[in-house]
């Protein structure tokens, strides 16, 4: 978002993240989080401004447009502060810190943009806050008078802000206890499902109420026992704005109880984790419906967000020329125009256009009246107006097209990469689709040609640079992705990338004290503290994903590390996970696995046999594993399980495994 009259680039232009090159042209002397900016802080004795913010934030925008290109505004900033700008998508480890030490400082939730102000010995924040208008409204003080009020706080109180922080720092980076003594059972699982349900919206389906987000990591939870409260939201989401009517895809959350009108940007995080759902949601509830979004979802995300080298893109921008939905909203007489009137009849009735505009004067389409209803109502067969609903609906995505489109975020992020591959695998089998299949492989294969580098992760990837040691979520959720991928077809480089990647987790990321592991590695840039996050927030905790990914991984090779590490994971999360279940799904899900272990089918035999005896299993056990009978450099767990001249199966439960079965129909009923 340049402004309107160039400036000299600051020291941002040198950096690959478009949030931050949003911001190269700014008056403000901007820095990247680095030394330099630090140690100009320290010479000039300056407290620092630090702003997090990411490339899809409307309200970003909104304080860069009204006070980052404000000349006046940046003459303050630079005359009082060092400024610092960072993407919280490239380092979420500085957002987790932040947010948290601004949680504590306020008392209150944060966001984005978060504003927050550090000392420059020590890097401790002093202040917080999140948007600040550039005149004082909303109940907030205007962003040049917190300016002035802070830079005269630090000059004249700084003994008092030095005792705050020494507080602030003694919280952060408190030890947990040891738990050794802990019992886990089963009792969390059942108080999530009274606390959803506590907060479960039974007329419009999700939790609470305005604003009203997706809510992935519980909405998984709960499909794993066929609740209907997911099945209920997952169709009222689909229905509704939040979701893109035309192409497919969903937006970040709805800012009404009834997910009529969006936050209108796109995240690949959400779209991963909702792909996933609509595709359990097709194969559980045998809905056409569910099948239909999840292929327009993985269509839309392959056409729209997969890079032509493979890896998938972060997100789309929620603004187009200046205005927050201008992309995707409709002045009801341009949908007339560019329809036939059959195709108008169906789309007025579907999209309820004969009610009021729902979004400043104008449309925004979600379905108001079923297809089965309109058809009724206009006395036509439902083939027909299914015909012509979708005849509609590519006319106005031609003329859509023909729009400025929003800003796509190009830089290529592993973890949330890894939350699409894995949905798109999903999607693949279940729908039959070997297109999403393919789409996925494209992007594991990105990955490791591209963000596996000296035998480590790196984060995020744009313009042929990957760069940033990658954190926690990257290590578990592409486990996670590579174990799905495992069960569609067998692989064993792609077994050994795991491996070393669980290693990597055990010996870099783990709190060899307390359990668990801490969000950033222990040779990462030394930072106020080391967080180890345990709720779910937009994404599943990434140490519950350990526990389950360890599990599996630990069963598969017979691997205790991997057991022990998941079991001392769930007992440090104990006290949490007890006392507010509904906050922690990630880990209800590897709780559950934990206290009854799934079964796991290991088929061995010719590759044109196993993977039908795969198809027969894989409904009734949650993890078949067909390898074929030559299979090379398999870990010796595996390799002992040969192939014993007729095609057969291992069925494994904890650390014991059955005879070779080889008959297909007696498998069936031991499984079952």
């Amino acid at each position: 978002m340049p402004p309107s009259t160039p400036h000299k680039r600051n020291h941002l232009a040198r950096e690959t993240s478009p949030y931050l090159q949003q911001h190269a042209q700014n008056p403000i002397d901007w820095y990247p989080w680095g030394e330099e900016a630090f140690e100009k802080a320290r010479r000039e004795n300056k407290p620092i401004l630090l702003s997090i913010g990411y490339a899809a934030c409307h309200w970003c925008h909104v304080m860069a447009h009204e006070s980052f290109e404000d000349e006046e505004t940046a003459k303050v900033m630079n005359q009082l502060f060092v400024n610092i700008k960072v993407d919280r998508e490239e380092r979420p480890d500085l957002d987790k810190i932040y947010q948290t030490a601004h949680a504590l400082l306020t008392r209150r939730n944060g966001g984005w943009p978060l504003t927050i102000f550090l000392t420059p010995d020590d890097l401790t924040p002093f202040f917080s806050g999140t948007y600040f208008p550039q005149e004082a409204r909303y109940q907030l003080p205007s962003f040049k008078d917190v300016l002035y009020a802070i830079s005269h706080s630090y000059q004249n109180r700084i003994e008092e802000i030095k005792q705050q922080n020494g507080e602030l720092l003694e919280i952060l980076n408190s030890k947990m206890r040891k738990l050794s003594d802990i019992r886990m059972n089963i009792q969390p699982l059942e108080l999530a499902r009274q606390a959803l349900e506590r907060n479960y919206d039974p007329v419009n389906g999700g939790f609470g109420g305005a604003p009203k987000f997706p809510s992935p990591s519980p909405l998984e939870f709960l499909l794993q026992s066929q609740s209907d409260m997911a099945r209920m939201t997952l169709q009222h989401m689909a229905m509704g704005g939040i979701y893109d009517q035309l192409e497919g895809g969903f937006y970040r959350y709805a800012v009404d109880a009834k997910w009529e009108i969006p936050h209108f940007e796109k995240m690949l995080y959400d779209n991963g984790q909702l792909l996933l759902l609509y595709a359990q949601a097709a194969k559980q509830f045998d809905h056409p419906f569910f099948a239909e979004i999840a292929h327009e979802t993985a269509t839309w995300a392959i056409h729209k967000l997969q890079s032509p080298e493979g890896g998938y893109y972060s997100s789309f921008d929620a603004d187009s020329e200046g205005h927050e939905g201008k992309f995707y909203t409709w002045n009801k007489g341009d949908i007339k125009t560019s329809l036939a009137k059959e195709e108008y009849d169906i789309v007025r009735l579907y999209f309820g256009l004969d009610q009021p505009p729902n979004f400043e004067g104008e449309w925004h389409l979600h379905i108001v009246e079923p297809l089965e209803s309109v058809a009724k109502h206009l006395q036509i067969n439902l083939a027909e107006a299914k015909k012509q609903l979708n005849s509609a609906k590519e006319k106005l995505l031609a003329v859509r097209i023909k729009r400025t489109p929003p800003h796509c975020d190009t830089k290529i992020l592993t973890g949330w990469n890894s939350l699409m591959i894995k949905g798109m695998l999903t999607a693949g089998e279940v729908l039959k689709e070997p297109t999403f299949i393919k789409s996925a492989q494209k992007a594991i294969s990105f990955i490791q040609k591209n963000l596996w580098v000296n035998n480590r992760l790196l984060a995020s990837y744009k313009d042929g640079k990957a760069h940033l040691p990658a954190y926690l979520d990257d290590y578990v959720f592409l486990l996670d992705a590579l174990i799905t991928k495992l069960q569609m077809s067998w692989n064993t480089d792609h077994l050994l990338f795991a491996i070393k990647l669980a290693d990597i987790l055990l010996k870099h990321f783990s709190d060899k004290e307390s359990g668990g592991f801490f969000f950033t590695s222990d040779d990462h840039e030394k930072l106020l503290f080391r967080p180890k996050p345990m709720t779910d927030e937009a994404v599943p905790s990434g140490n519950g994903v350990a526990v389950r990914v360890l599990l599996t991984l630990g069963y598969l090779l017979g691997e205790s590390r991997y057991l022990e590490a998941a079991e001392k994971t769930i007992k440090s999360a104990w006290p949490d996970l007890s006392e507010f279940p509904a906050d922690h799904c990630a880990f209800l899900l590897g709780l559950k696995e934990y206290l009854n272990p799934s079964q796991i089918i290991i088929i061995r035999g010719p590759e044109k046999e196993i993977y039908a005896w795969r198809d027969e299993c894989k409904s009734i056990a949650n993890y078949v594993f067909a390898i074929p009978e030559d299979a090379k450099k398999l870990p010796e767990a595996l390799a002992l399980k040969k192939f014993t001249g007729k095609t057969g199966a291992y069925v494994c439960q904890d650390l014991q495994c059955s005879a070779v079965i080889v008959d297909l129909g007696k498998l069936k009923n031991q499984i079952a």
